[in-house]
């Protein structure tokens, strides 16, 4: 295969489809082993790898982690799993020469490249965004490299042959300005915390932050000033040759929905009489997803789901369950109406009252859907063991990417560790012996952090700082609320003392809850969900694919024990000997 050297631009290898959608890259895929890469545009112009294995394709999102300029060293790295690379062709380059698979849990093998018909409109890629004008015209003019296999056409051609006549040697690009300030990506560690920072929207770099910019549809390079930089900054400028008149604003993007509260914050509330309980669950909408009346738990959406979470990295997971969860939880997103409705500001202050039993129930349901279909990602996998044990170590590297400190999802945190100390989970010895000899690092973070950690919260005594924690634990209290039994139940003394923390704390949440709706806006800001992604992580969602659209109206005992045997009977048949 042949592929450029390090810093040249990934726009123009014939591997390298540009803007592509999903469909259009599927069809291009005939065979197993075939692979292209795209830019995605439901993930900000991230770059992902599509490839067909066992007859099905498959699509996965590279991470690009954006480092300070300095020399000596690359200024982003691209990564799938654990292994960083300097630059997307050398990930490629890679992967494809050595046969490795491209993620540990589908074993797909990209061996054959399909060949760009015609040229793309020039992108920005990594050393698009370094290199100076006069750079890149020597980049031009550079020969490729014959050193690596072959396999791909253009062996020893000029990129001068793949450029489109009268370019332009300063490229120009559109971008969505969300009017905040840039961030600069920490290097991540292969299972280690995911930072408040990561968003799915990051990877812009300037030599320094700089005031707040203006909300503004267009931004561009600045020309070279001879000298080639080592970093390159945004600049502003609003473009008036499409007929737009001096002094008029161009209209300001459509801040998302969990955005918009933030400057209704400071305005002096008194307490208003509640009107009705409310509800935060999200209106019958028509699913992109599953038909108006799905069967439970169809094979078609089970594989795409499986295909995207497989697309995501944990820590773009983590920020799209937080973004549902602070949604069920009335913390971000709460109209006007809805706070006069319920007398309070958020969902945090509503549970602690009397007439917030619909919102309690809704959360209980939820944490318990999220529980079985966290199990079922690992039970249903009726493959290899190697398999289970990837799906394991999924939910692992997703729960440290929920804790405190990270996104700081609790309510999320709760929902994967409770799927994975489920009984039909935890039986599953030799899926958790492999688990202890192939990723040893996530058995260890399992056993040794996340264990305490849920026990500490289950009794009230785990840590709920705003600052680390963007939505807190709420289950044991609504739990309590309820009439429900608290988990772990002990001596008296001690189950009075967790009765008291639980009341205790659940008071000091509704009285943070502006910190915690800051927190979490803070860790949400340019935020941009994948829509497919963040619907189905919905409560409703979730429901009909367990159950079903009949099955889903059962009565909630009814349901939950009828899936638990499904669950038992999975488990059974994939280890009947532990």
């Amino acid at each position: 295969m042949q592929v450029p050297r390090d810093g040249e631009d990934f726009a123009s290898q014939p591997w390298y489809h540009g803007p592509l959608s999903r469909q259009k890259a599927e069809a291009l895929l005939q065979r197993d082993g075939d692979f292209l890469v795209r830019t995605s545009g439901s993930r900000g112009g991230q770059p992902v790898i599509s490839c067909r294995w066992r007859g099905s394709a498959l699509h996965f999102e590279v991470l690009r982690v954006a480092l300070r300029p300095r020399p000596g060293r690359p200024t982003a790295l691209f990564q799938l799993e654990d292994e960083r690379f300097p630059s997307l062709p050398d990930l490629i380059r890679s992967y494809v020469t050595g046969q490795r698979p491209l993620t540990q849990a589908t074993g797909a093998v990209a061996s054959r490249p399909v060949i760009r018909q015609g040229p793309i409109p020039r992108s920005f890629s990594e050393d698009t965004l370094l290199e100076s004008p006069s750079r890149i015209e020597l980049l031009r003019a550079r020969k490729w490299s014959d050193s690596q296999p072959a396999g791909l056409e253009h062996v020893g051609q000029s990129r001068e042959g793949h450029s489109e006549p009268g370019a332009s040697t300063v490229p120009t690009f559109a971008l969505s300005s969300m009017g905040s300030d840039p961030v600069l990506l920490k290097t991540l560690a292969p299972l280690g915390s995911i930072g408040d920072s990561l968003r799915a929207s990051d990877g812009q770099l300037h030599a320094k932050a700089p005031t707040k910019p203006p909300r503004t549809p267009s931004l561009v390079l600045p020309d070279a000033s001879g000298q080639p930089s080592t970093y390159c900054e945004l600049v502003l400028r609003v473009s008036t040759a499409q007929g737009t008149p001096p002094g008029h604003r161009c209209p300001e993007p459509e801040a998302p929905w969990w955005e918009t509260q933030e400057e209704e914050e400071e305005e002096e509330r008194c307490f208003a009489r509640p009107q009705a309980e409310v509800s935060f669950c999200c209106p019958d909408n028509p699913s992109g997803l599953l038909g108006p009346q799905n069967r439970p738990l169809e094979p078609k959406v089970l594989r795409v789901l499986r295909g995207l979470f497989l697309e995501h990295h944990p820590g773009s997971t983590a920020l799209h369950l937080l973004l549902a969860d602070c949604q069920a939880a009335g913390l971000l997103g709460v109209t006007k109406a809805k706070r006069d409705a319920m007398g309070v500001a958020s969902g945090l202050e509503l549970l602690t009252l009397p007439h917030g039993h619909r919102l309690r129930s809704e959360l209980l349901e939820r944490h318990e859907v999220l529980v079985l279909a966290g199990a079922l990602a690992v039970l249903g996998c009726t493959g290899p063991l190697e398999e289970r044990t990837a799906a394991l170590r999924g939910l692992v590297e997703l729960a440290l990417a929920l804790r405190p400190g990270a996104a700081g999802d609790l309510p999320g945190l709760a929902a994967v560790m409770g799927a994975l100390l489920m009984p039909q989970v935890s039986r599953l010895e030799r899926t958790w012996r492999q688990l202890r000899r192939s990723h040893t690092e996530a058995a260890l973070a399992f056993e040794q952090e996340l264990k305490p950690l849920m026990r500490a919260l289950d009794e009230g005594a785990g840590p709920c700082d705003p600052g680390k924690v963007a939505l807190p634990h709420v289950a044991p209290a609504v739990r309590l609320l309820e009439g429900e039994e608290l988990p772990g139940p002990g001596p008296l003394d001690k189950s009075c003392e967790q009765l008291l923390r639980t009341l205790q704390g659940a008071r000091q949440i509704a009285q943070d809850a502006p910190k915690f709706r800051k927190a979490a806006a803070q860790r949400l800001q340019g935020f941009k969900p994948n829509p497919e992604l963040q619907e189905a992580l919905t409560t409703d969602f979730m429901r009909r694919l367990l159950w079903g659209s009949r099955g889903e109206g059962a009565p909630r005992a009814n349901r939950l024990e009828k899936f638990q045997h499904v669950l038992s009977v999975l488990s059974q048949r994939l280890e009947p000997d532990c």
